[in-house]
């Protein structure tokens, strides 16, 4: 019953994960879409209230007109919206996910003794101190390489190469200390918890301390505004390597691969290039050749994962796999978690009538995604996995 209340928690955590991040993204992406699209106004009294850039736009059968202040309007209102609960809703909701998931089945979900043979708790440890060092380093970074001569806000360069530096170093070091899926998993929510934390603790803080100085009829440090753009760009460039990160953890073709570090950068880095694509576009023709980049990258990448398969005789490719033979396998390498006792994921596997029922979930995560057994912890073989799937493409019988 407590794994069945799990899954449920798993079920609707990961649903209002979704939702949140869905309404973050999209606020990320609408408002680099609007900045970019704004255009020097030409009516007078736009330029006499302060108006710096103006766009029109066409949505649900009515016009919009967007104004963006060069500061602020002489008066500013008393209403303001702030852009924050969404960022805050998805890091909790992720890191409440991460805890049922991963931090409660630590020795199953984050520990492969394979890559590094350490305790459970020490694993959930590691991975809070992961996801923390990560802000550290990426904020030292901002600070430390972020600036100009004069003290101003710049570096974006020296930045950006910076970040992609720590994050290459980052994943190769949770492809060695976590499996695989875990390793995937804990390195978009590192950049995701750089992504709120920025939110958290440099963009809303400067917002509001440019709000009160502009309603205390104070000077307003430019920098404060500099600090929050640089951030902003930075989380909507985060937005697709951290998407990809948490997706890709589900293929066991790019987790479970000896360079799995390594496919992971790469994939990010694809991510990022497409948003590149899509930030530039907005205000230039299409660059193409960034597009032609990414897709390029992702052909490498599939062309590195994919599985290498070793000579079969044809006699034995051939032959009909008994369900006993079935039967074997799934009693050696996965009824020790889906059996009567334990019934992770509501499946069990330990008689033959439970095997052949749940033949298609078999074939999907054994043979086709190799999500199974996790981490592949009771180490089913290539040959185990083929076995499988003849059995399968050949009508999955049950005798």
């Amino acid at each position: 019953m407590d794994a069945y209340l799990l899954d449920w928690a798993n079920l609707l955590l990961r649903w209002l994960h979704v939702v949140t991040a869905v309404a973050w993204i999209g606020a990320s992406l609408h408002f680099v879409l609007l900045d970019d699209s704004l255009y020097k106004p030409e009516d007078p009294e736009l330029k006499k209230k302060g108006v710096d850039g103006e766009a029109w736009a066409v949505h649900g059968g009515g016009f919009y007109h967007s104004n963006k202040y060069l500061v602020a309007p002489p008066d500013l209102p008393e209403k303001l919206h702030w852009s924050y609960w969404e960022s805050y809703a998805t890091w909790l909701s992720g890191f409440a996910l991460l805890c049922v998931l991963y931090f409660v089945n630590a020795s199953s979900f984050l520990v492969d003794k394979a890559v590094f043979d350490w305790s459970p708790g020490a694993a959930v440890a590691g991975a809070l101190a992961y996801l923390v060092l990560g802000w550290v380093v990426y904020d030292g970074i901002c600070r430390v390489f972020g600036r100009k001569p004069d003290g101003s806000v710049g570096g974006d360069l020296k930045v950006g190469i910076g970040v992609f530096v720590y994050t290459c170093v980052a994943a190769w070091i949770a492809c060695h200390l976590f499996a695989g899926r875990a390793a995937f998993l804990l390195t978009g929510a590192m950049l995701a918890t750089v992504m709120s934390a920025n939110v958290l603790m440099v963009i809303i803080p400067g917002q509001r301390k440019v709000v009160a100085a502009l309603r205390a009829k104070l000077p307003v440090d430019p920098n404060l505004g500099k600090r929050g753009k640089q951030r902003s760009v930075h989380n909507t460039y985060f937005t697709m390597p951290v998407l990809i990160a948490m997706l890709s953890n589900h293929y066991g073709m790019v987790t479970q691969h000896r360079l799995n570090w390594l496919v992971l950068v790469l994939m990010m880095l694809a991510g990022a290039l497409i948003r590149l694509f899509f930030v530039l576009r907005h205000k230039a023709p299409p660059r193409w050749e960034i597009a032609a980049a990414a897709i390029a990258i992702l052909a490498c990448v599939a062309w590195l994962v994919a599985p290498k398969h070793e000579p079969v005789a044809s006699a034995q490719a051939a032959a009909p796999v008994s369900f006993a033979q079935v039967q074997a396998v799934v009693g050696e390498r996965c009824a020790m978690c889906h059996n009567a006792q334990v019934v992770s994921k509501n499946i069990q596997l330990h008689t033959p009538e439970l095997i052949a029922g749940h033949a298609q979930q078999i074939y999907q995560q054994a043979v086709v995604l190799k999500t199974m057994p996790m981490n592949n912890a009771t180490q089913m073989t290539d040959a185990e996995r083929a076995l499988l799937g003849r059995w399968y493409e050949a009508g999955a019988p049950p005798r």
